[in-house]
């Protein structure tokens, strides 16, 4: 199983003994059943540092970037010359789209929908789950969204229409586009006949998709959710479109691994990239009954709105303030027993140090305590893709004891008492290591938050 991938990096990086585990999540005095507690089994990923969790977790902790330069001269007009291309090619952790799909299926999926179901084959397979009989088909959802439709696809398609008329349309390109269209695949291939469901709310799809997926196995609408996000839309029309809002980062097109750099005083845009996260979530009692490996369990999901602006959050904060607020009072977690924040930074001047005074005052003199980082200074911005990588991330610190570094972080530019983290991996904060509370964050245009908050104890 891929769970063992990770067990051998664990024991790479902190010497821990490898072998299969049944993990347990952390055990609360609360009211609440086993049938209604959530807990992750398995996780999949297609971003810009590679292909499957284990391979992409130890490129993060190394520090790396899968930020590259873009010489197609399609791009020559627009003042950005950096992006985070998932590696496609037939190395390790490179993603062969043509050994994966046949041509035929090429021609109904957008690279979005490969994306998503390449993540999510490494997720069921991690988790095990391929329930054969009715009943486990019915009670196993999807609930996967996509923040951007694929522009290309429009544009070239409106030419065809223009040159060649009503028979040079695609019959798929209506399916292409549509937002719920890598979850119907998704649940088609494996035959998921439970919740089928979809999110766009831009770059906070990923957590809003795995958020829902959690009410519903909560609701008891389902017990066993596939869900994430996935996003692969750059092109010269997006690139360009985010351009003349000035939102890219422009300044370091000669020193493209340099250009995604949260929280740093540097810092002018982010930088666009694409891929795919994917989680499989289940009842506690549905896992335990099965013995499934436990990464984490959820113990809360927050979320918000600004009503302030289309794309720039309240100076204050008070959005993101009240959405990672709504998360920990979920299950009443304490504010001083959490030790890591994956922050949405996505490496802009005004975002980044918004989010950090939301943090400072929701954890007041815990900030200073608990450790801060941006994983997009690794794997640059991926839009409605980027919650739910991140929540990977989350998990995997989680489950890990490591905090993934603040890659390009040389000199901060916020003035507040947080504990951002440096540009090496480090250690869970010691005083909350028994009890790994992680939370991540993700704020999308329109003014739309999610956070997440994980946990795992070696308590149990």
């Amino acid at each position: 199983m891929i769970l063992k991938s990770f067990v051998s990096i664990l024991k790479w990086q902190l010497n821990q003994p490898s072998g299969k585990q049944c993990l347990q999540p952390i055990k609360f005095s609360r009211n609440i059943s086993n049938e209604t507690r959530v807990v992750v089994t398995g996780l999949g990923i297609v971003c810009p540092l590679g292909v499957g969790v284990g391979h992409v977790w130890k490129q993060i902790l190394k520090g790396q970037s899968g930020v590259s330069s873009i010489t197609d001269p399609a791009y020559s007009d627009i003042p950005c010359k950096v992006a985070a291309f998932i590696p496609q090619g037939t190395n390790d952790g490179e993603l062969n789209v043509h050994k994966r799909f046949r041509p035929p299926e090429l021609k109904k999926y957008s690279f979005s929908t490969v994306c998503a179901l390449v993540a999510a084959e490494e997720a069921v397979t991690d988790a095990a789950w391929f329930p054969k009989n009715d009943e486990q088909l019915e009670y196993t959802g999807v609930a996967i969204g996509t923040g951007m439709i694929d522009l290309v696809d429009v544009v070239a398609t409106g030419n065809s229409l223009k040159d060649k008329g009503y028979r040079g349309m695609s019959p798929y390109f209506v399916p292409r586009i549509l937002s719920n269209i890598p979850a119907g695949f998704v649940a088609i291939k494996y035959g998921f006949k439970g919740p089928n469901h979809a999110v766009s709310t831009a770059c906070a799809t990923g957590l809003h998709a795995i958020g829902d997926a959690y009410n519903f196995i909560r609701n008891k609408q389902a017990t066993v959710m596939i869900c994430g996000s996935a996003d692969a839309v750059i092109s010269p029309i997006s690139m360009a479109g985010f351009c003349r809002m000035r939102a890219l980062s422009t300044n370091f097109n000669d020193q493209p691994k340099k250009a995604s750099r949260p929280f740093d005083k540097d810092r002018d845009g982010f930088v666009m990239g694409e891929g795919a996260g994917i989680l499989v979530l289940e009842s506690f009692s549905h896992a335990q009954k099965r013995r499934a490996n436990i990464y984490a369990e959820i113990l809360g999901y927050g979320l918000s709105g600004d009503a302030h602006h289309i794309t720039s959050p309240p100076e204050n904060g008070s959005g993101a303030y009240r959405c990672m607020q709504q998360a920990l009072s979920q299950d009443s977690i304490k504010s001083i027993d959490v030790g890591y924040i994956n922050a949405h930074a996505t490496s802009t001047p005004l975002g980044d140090g918004i989010e950090l005074k939301a943090i400072c005052n929701l954890f007041e003199e815990h900030s200073n305590s608990l450790v801060v980082s941006s994983t997009k200074g690794s794997t640059g911005h991926l839009l409605g893709a980027a919650g739910s990588v991140e929540a990977v991330f989350t998990v995997m610190s989680c489950f890990s004891k490591i905090i993934p570094p603040n890659v390009n972080l040389d000199n901060r530019d916020v003035d507040l008492p947080v504990n951002l983290a440096g540009k090496n991996f480090q250690s869970w904060p010691e005083n909350t290591q028994g009890k790994r509370i992680g939370l991540t964050n993700s704020f999308g245009f329109g003014g739309t938050n999610a956070s997440i908050v994980f946990c795992k104890s070696d308590s149990d």
